[in-house]
């Protein structure tokens, strides 16, 4: 397929130009798609991880229609409503066999062509054989942009055993912290507490159904205790960069309980750990980076049979065009959850 091909390049969170390249050839087994919506990550927007590796095409939340298929790749073809993951692990390694495939170094070099910023994307082999799935049938492009950060979350509690009964607190309440309120929802969770600094988003997370939600300068440990019958919370799911949140998670685990970080500090952040406590406590730790295939699957299981529901988060929908406005508005992080950028808008 020949013409332009309209993309957003990202120089910093203030400077996103709209540029005209060449739609990329394919080869035989690799897929061309048109990308109908991709959503802006609040990790495009970490300049201290993104202007280092600048100028460059971002965007990796897409929802796609296959317009051309290479010679020979069967199982796809022109038409097909499409979700494409832009890393993905080789299935041979011995972290993709241990369960550990987000640290699989394919994964970590692997990405789709130019970047989901753009209104055409090529699809290398190794994504087609590995990343791309179908959109089910009634999700719209919009909310298909979310399988790739649900698919991060489902990871994120896999990883913690979230079980059914359990009493959960997020603290950060951006759109990763509701999808893991809403994903605690489902999973069956007893009770679900959020917190955040920015009042638009504490009425947001209200909004998605957690059963108390409170500005993170509180007392949060006592305010959970008070809405718990004494207890602590079993899980801590930590999805702010901000050093005070990562401190507070130690504070909000009860004996016997798991803290989540879910989300990266800038690199040269120090947090001050209560060690001997949270030994003798038995409180167990994890991370999680990312989303494998397995947990793509689960995601877009959970948003084709409505056991999650993303719609009501998105609240900016921009043409192309608006990429700069976009990125602005996630960096700034005050009244938005989610913003799409819709390239043939």
């Amino acid at each position: 397929m020949e013409g332009t091909n309209r993309v957003a390049v990202y120089h910093s969170n203030k400077d996103v130009r709209v540029e005209e390249r060449p739609i990329p050839p394919i080869l035989a087994r690799e897929l061309l798609v048109k990308v109908h919506a991709s959503g802006i990550c609040g990790s495009d927007v970490l300049e201290w991880y993104r202007v280092p590796k600048a100028p460059v095409v971002l965007g990796h939340e897409i929802a796609a229609e296959v317009v051309e298929a290479g010679t020979e790749v069967k199982e796809w073809k022109p038409a097909d409503r499409v979700f494409v993951s832009h890393h993905v692990p080789c299935g041979e390694c011995i972290y993709c066999k241990t369960g550990h495939e987000t640290v699989c170094q394919t994964l970590r070099m692997t990405n789709f062509d130019p970047g989901g910023f753009a209104q055409y994307v090529r699809v290398p082999e190794v994504n087609v054989r590995h990343g791309v799935f179908r959109i089910p049938e009634g999700l719209s492009y919009d909310e298909a942009t979310f399988i790739e950060p649900l698919g991060c979350a489902v990871r994120g509690q896999r990883a913690a055993n979230l079980r059914a009964g359990q009493t959960v607190i997020v603290l950060g309440s951006g759109m990763a912290g509701l999808l893991h309120v809403r994903l605690a929802q489902a999973a069956g969770a007893a009770k679900i507490f959020a917190t955040d600094v920015v009042p638009y988003r504490i009425e947001a997370a209200k909004a998605a159904g957690a059963d108390g939600v409170w500005d993170a300068k509180d007392d949060v440990p006592e305010r959970v205790k008070a809405f718990n019958g004494g207890r602590l919370a079993d899980l801590v799911i930590v999805c702010t960069a901000a050093p005070p949140a990562v401190e507070q998670a130690f504070r909000c685990v009860e004996p016997g309980g798991t803290i989540l970080f879910f989300a990266p500090t800038a690199p040269d952040a120090t947090v001050s750990m209560p060690f001997n406590l949270l030994w003798r406590n038995e409180v167990t730790i994890t991370s999680t980076y990312g989303a494998a295939p397995r947990d793509i699957r689960e995601a877009v299981e959970l948003l084709g049979k409505g056991k999650v529901k993303v719609k009501d988060l998105i609240t900016h929908r921009l043409p192309l065009q608006e990429a700069g406005k976009g990125f602005s508005i996630v960096a700034e992080g005050k009244e938005s959850i989610k913003v799409v950028l819709e390239p043939h808008a």
